[in-house]
């Protein structure tokens, strides 16, 4: 799965590097809520037309970060490149687990709208990948009822985990929580 960003211009590279890391600067010190397009285009030193010719508001710059963010996280763990197996969906539990919890420690106060947004960006990537491991299984069964059920599943699984107040070891929770996730997928093993 070539990355879209991979086949950019360096110069627009450069410059949306820029603004993801005046994104993600701001997202440590203040609310998502708080965070204008001034604000970004301010720490990046580049001009709002510079910003726009980019991303059309705030919300499409998160859903690129939240993206690219979650992307790193499963490319580290070179999960872009794999199939289906109960170690790379063990993997991608713990992936999504840590994204978030990673979120909630590193933004500041993230609320109700940010979270809403994160969740849809992060499904979005959860399915693309499932659905890219499923598809290179000869199957019989349609991956989309399967792939959408576990996107499901991990999501609010890892949901639960990085808000849970007394959290269990990470390890121990995805150990825990794989049977119900691959119990959707057992027909693509």
């Amino acid at each position: 799965m070539l990355s879209t960003d991979e086949k950019l211009d360096p110069r627009i590279k450069r410059t949306r590097g820029l603004i993801l890391q005046s994104f993600t600067e701001l997202l440590g010190q203040k609310g998502f809520e708080s965070i204008s397009v001034q604000d970004v285009t301010g720490k990046a030193q580049i001009n709002r037309a510079t910003f726009y010719a980019h991303f059309e508001d705030k919300y499409k710059l998160l859903d690129y970060w939240v993206s690219q963010m979650f992307m790193q996280e499963t490319e580290k763990r070179m999960l872009n490149a794999c199939h289906y197996s109960l170690d790379n969906l063990r993997n991608l539990i713990l992936a999504v687990c840590e994204f978030l919890l990673g979120l909630r420690t590193e933004c500041v106060q993230p609320h109700p709208q940010f979270e809403s947004l994160v969740e849809t960006q992060i499904k979005k990537q959860i399915y693309k990948l499932l659905s890219h491991w499923l598809e290179q299984v000869e199957s019989p069964v349609s991956i989309e009822i399967p792939a959408t059920v576990a996107t499901w599943a991990i999501y609010g699984l890892a949901f639960h985990w990085s808000h849970a107040k007394k959290r269990p070891a990470l390890e121990k929770f995805v150990d825990e929580a794989l049977p119900f996730v691959a119990v959707n997928l057992e027909s693509f093993a």
